[in-house]
């Protein structure tokens, strides 16, 4: 046999793409497990041409899923970044678009049994520790993927998934506020690091040359802003605690501008070495939070969203994203509570990925 097979589903879960694998079908050994997933997506290409991947950093991602151990949990979500270009593998982050695919995979994977109407599907994010409920629509005790709910980036409607994020502040760093600063300086920018649901350094695009409301093609094109951006976001990493992150998805870099519509805020988000076509679901709770504190570089340019329970709209490149997000703001401080979305998500295709034998066999090795 030349290849090896592994059971899958492709699912588009919010406005990202990838395999959805079985934890138990996969190597246990994390360096094995990275070349196996790099076969499977096809990374080190452009186009990831011998591979599952789309030649873009949200259809290069991977989620693998297990039986949680956790009694506050159904299911263990364990998520990997594969680059386009390069052969590397992140698995420090976790994806919130990916996540919205977890709860209607667990179903059809058998690892959490449906109901007829509503599914709650508690799910643990391994790479973070976040614990999220999915509401998955599940008439006749089987997924329902049509519906007429619209997400911006993605054509046409479908079923909603409602998220529920609890737990999500410091997922990486343990606190809101890594440095204990609501801004600083870093290379003559004033930054707002933040640690809500991702790791972020978040700063006003103005203070790039940028309006914030550029396309997503104008910027890719502006290599200069992501050299000048990288720069200081290896600081940022440093001085969150997280090292050298020269080799790490995270932090990610939110760039801030005030609404050009009806939203409280633009936003363009950068993954960290591309420009997102959309917005991360992470990324949105991470924004929001940064939107909502005092002191933050957001304070003075987006719309007050008003008490809590809010909506904050965050305007991106194909449209807005809702967060809903509950916050204390009293005299013992600011306090991010909890965030809430809802995204759509389908199943694309099922089947087996394939990959060298010869890759497997050193896997199974290692």
């Amino acid at each position: 046999m030349s290849q090896h097979s592994i059971p899958f589903l492709f699912m588009r879960g919010g406005t990202s793409r990838g395999p959805y694998f079985r934890r138990a079908d996969l190597p246990e050994d994390e360096g094995a497990l990275a070349e196996v997933l790099m076969a499977v997506v096809g990374a080190g290409h452009p186009l990831n041409i011998d591979g599952l991947g789309g030649g873009n950093a949200v259809t290069t991602k991977v989620a693998m899923l297990s039986p949680s151990d956790d009694p506050a949990a159904d299911v263990d979500y364990f998520f990997a970044q594969v680059a386009v270009e390069e052969r590397l593998v992140d698995f420090k982050p976790t994806c919130g678009n990916i996540l919205v695919g977890v709860g209607p995979a667990a179903i059809e994977m058998g690892l959490v049994k449906a109901r007829d109407g509503v599914t709650p599907v508690r799910i643990r994010a391994v790479n973070t520790g976040a614990l999220v409920e999915a509401q998955v629509q599940t008439p006749g005790g089987a997924v329902e993927y049509a519906g007429d709910f619209a997400i911006d980036g993605v054509p046409g409607t479908a079923a909603p998934v409602a998220l529920d994020f609890l737990d999500v502040v410091g997922s990486r760093t343990g606190a809101m506020l890594p440095t204990g600063q609501p801004r600083e300086e870093i290379d003559g920018v004033e930054v707002s690091l933040v640690d809500v649901a991702m790791p972020m350094m978040i700063a006003r695009a103005t203070d790039f040359g940028l309006t914030g409301h550029e396309s997503r093609e104008a910027l890719e094109e502006n290599r200069a802003l992501f050299e000048r951006m990288e720069r200081l976001r290896l600081e940022a990493g440093r001085r969150m605690g997280l090292g050298d992150v020269a080799q790490s998805v995270v932090p990610k870099i939110g760039l801030i501008a005030p609404p050009a519509g009806e939203g409280h805020f633009a936003a363009r988000y950068f993954m960290p070495w591309s420009t997102h076509p959309t917005l991360a679901v992470t990324g949105a709770q991470c924004l929001a939070a940064c939107a909502l504190r005092p002191g933050t570089v957001a304070e003075g340019l987006v719309r007050e969203a008003g008490p809590s329970p809010a909506r904050v709209l965050i305007e991106h490149p194909m449209g807005v994203m809702e967060v809903r997000v509950r916050y204390e703001n009293g005299p013992d401080g600011f306090r991010f509570l909890s965030a809430g979305l809802t995204r759509t998500a389908r199943l694309i295709a099922r089947g087996e990925a394939m990959v060298p034998a010869q890759l497997w066999q050193g896997s199974a090795q290692r």
